[in-house]
């Protein structure tokens, strides 16, 4: 059983704003890279709204995984298929949809470092800070939210409810 927890509409609104606050600290051309699988709808959409703002992000992905089919993060963070390629010297965007433990977001952050990104931020679709296990925050904020299980744009529980097009607390 789901229940809404934030809107299409709010979703929305909440993004378009996102994108004027990362076009005034960001450089216009910034590599986003979004994180897959959960962070893909985000990503799209988030782009879409730096366009809007005036930025012509370039866009690349990478995989990681923490969860499986599990409900709680396994706490080990596993990276499916290769790094992106044109990170050394480049201002980089990190789009994710969950930042819980912060595992994910602080090795992804190394990973980038540690292949000559000039600069690393972040971008999280939704915050749980209650579960963070690893000192560190992102830099743009959607939403915070208590600590639920969620599905839904693009976020998913045994690879079901990433259709839905609103975020949605798994009962």
């Amino acid at each position: 059983m789901i229940s809404e927890l934030i809107s299409q509409d709010d979703l929305k609104a909440r993004i378009d704003m996102l994108g004027v606050e990362i076009s005034k600290e960001c450089p216009k051309d910034i590599l986003v890279i979004g994180l897959l699988k959960g962070g893909f709808v985000f990503t799209a959409d988030l782009v879409r709204s730096m366009d809007k703002a005036g930025m012509t992000p370039n866009v690349d992905f990478m995989r990681l995984s923490s969860y499986g089919s599990s409900k709680k993060s396994s706490g080990e963070v596993l990276l499916s298929g290769n790094i992106p390629a044109n990170i050394n010297g480049r201002d980089i965007l990190i789009v994710d949809d969950i930042l819980d433990s912060g595992k994910s977001l602080a090795y992804a952050t190394d990973v980038f470092k540690g292949h000559g990104a000039n600069n690393v931020m972040s971008c999280i679709l939704l915050d749980k800070p209650a579960r963070r296990e690893v000192d560190i925050s992102a830099d743009f904020i959607g939403f915070e939210v208590e600590n639920l299980f969620v599905v839904g744009y693009g976020i998913d529980y045994n690879e079901k409810y990433r259709h839905l097009p609103y975020i949605a607390v798994v009962d």
